[in-house]
């Protein structure tokens, strides 16, 4: 937990990535198998971590529970490593980390999500149209994925890339108009927008969005490289206060100074905060509260 004014706040990190030692310390072959993964960790600067580097973060930083993230492996056989992977760390970690399995669109997907929910897995992603190769409009695609999900009552967490701004790695073209094509296809799925839904929020503002997205909540991953920190007030203005989930990015973002940041901000209503430091997070992928 961490203190804001005096008053102890839980705090649930709702978007990080971990990878196995065999990835972090022999990147280089990875580099080669996966176009993605290449983009974005072929520079030496890019950074990789491990469970337990992430724990040792999350000690730091005062928060209580990361949920981890798999990579958007392109390949179902990379998925099914990384998944193994975290379902081991979070029977290492059993109190600190809870999982989002991942799977590559198309064939054999939906086999993967009931193996994912099976072994305790929260929810399924970060999925990303440009890094596994599926056009987020061909709702068929997903449909699958989607159907096992809403059965189990578990959310889907997608990769989103707003329209505008810098380029970067990873960016992608998964804007708004794609990712509402696929969010209003099922309506009983709840999704995940990583990186504020790529600006999808602001359209919140819009009557008939705002009723399409009823479904759709945001993560917060990567904000400091993309957006004013002031988005957190703003979002949760706009969106409501139950539409918000911190989330770091980790190791993308530090976890201790996204913190810092985010409450360094000026809120209209500081009963805002929990909600988005844990509440949220808690209710989207069914964490149970402390007792």
């Amino acid at each position: 937990m961490i203190k804001i004014d005096g008053r102890p706040y839980r705090v649930i990190d709702s978007h990080v990535h971990i990878f196995p030692d065999e990835i972090v310390r022999g990147r280089s072959a990875w580099i080669e198998r996966d176009r993605w993964f290449a983009d974005l960790y072929a520079p030496v600067r890019a950074k990789l971590a491990t469970a337990e580097d992430l724990t040792a973060s999350m000690d730091i930083a005062g928060i209580d529970i990361s949920v981890v993230c798999g990579f958007p492996w392109a390949h179902n056989d990379h998925c099914r490593e990384h998944n193994a992977y975290m379902a081991d760390a979070c029977a290492r970690f059993p109190g600190r980390l809870r999982w989002i399995g991942i799977c590559a669109p198309g064939e054999g997907a939906s086999a993967i999500v009931e193996e994912c929910l099976g072994l305790g897995a929260v929810g399924m992603g970060e999925f990303n149209a440009d890094a596994q190769g599926f056009d987020p409009t061909n709702c068929a695609e997903m449909a699958p994925i989607a159907e096992a999900l809403i059965s189990a009552k578990r959310p889907l967490l997608i990769h989103c890339s707003e329209p505008l701004g810098h380029a970067y790695p990873g960016k992608g073209t998964a804007t708004p108009d794609r990712i509402m094509a696929l969010v209003a296809a099922f309506p009983e799925l709840t999704f995940v927008g990583a990186h504020w839904g790529g600006g999808i929020p602001f359209f919140e503002l819009m009557p008939e969005a705002r009723l399409a997205l009823s479904n759709m909540v945001y993560d917060s991953a990567a904000t400091t490289y993309l957006y004013d920190h002031r988005i957190f007030a703003e979002v949760s203005r706009i969106a409501g206060r139950g539409k918000v989930l911190f989330a770091s990015d980790f190791p993308v973002l530090g976890q201790q100074g996204l913190i810092a940041r985010m409450i360094a901000m000026e809120w209209p209503d500081r009963d805002d905060i929990a909600p988005v430091m844990a509440g949220n997070a808690a209710r989207v992928f069914g964490i149970e509260e402390p007792s």
